[in-house]
């Protein structure tokens, strides 16, 4: 039980810190679409390489919008899965972490590699074995 315990504490952390960076991210992008405030300008440029550019990228509100929910909302509601002690919230937590690796290996894709996304790379793999360890914890458990 302790070990289900510090790896459910654990995994709070990462979903605050995933989520809520995501949330204020995505709010960031969709306040200030042309991301000259806080220096991602340039960055729209790279992703002139996907479909539908003039479309969807030609300022970050599409991008702005798929982070609030992919990573921002998903997390969100692991929060909400581990605080009411739901049966599938090591899973749930678990998935956020693989849907963050996803995330950044399209980034990988787009941007040239940077610090930023190989750190976040790793810690969704970090959010996706502690959730992993988790669920077995709890196996244990029973």
């Amino acid at each position: 039980m302790a070990n289900s315990k510090f790896y459910r504490n654990f995994q709070l952390f990462w979903h605050y810190f995933i989520g809520v960076g995501a949330i204020f991210g995505g709010l960031m992008m969709i306040i200030s679409p042309a991301g000259a405030d806080w220096g991602m300008g340039p960055l729209l440029g790279y992703m002139q390489v996907l479909p539908w550019p003039e479309i969807f990228f030609s300022n970050f509100i599409f991008p702005g919008i798929c982070l609030l929910i992919v990573n921002g909302l998903t997390n969100a509601v692991a929060i909400v899965l581990i605080y009411k002690r739901h049966r599938y919230a090591p899973e749930v937590s678990m998935s956020c972490g693989i849907i963050l690796m996803l995330w950044i290996i399209v980034q990988f894709i787009i941007f040239p590699l940077n610090f930023m996304s190989t750190i976040y790379f790793i810690f969704g793999g970090i959010q996706t074995l502690f959730g992993y360890l988790w669920g077995k914890s709890l196996d244990g458990d029973n």
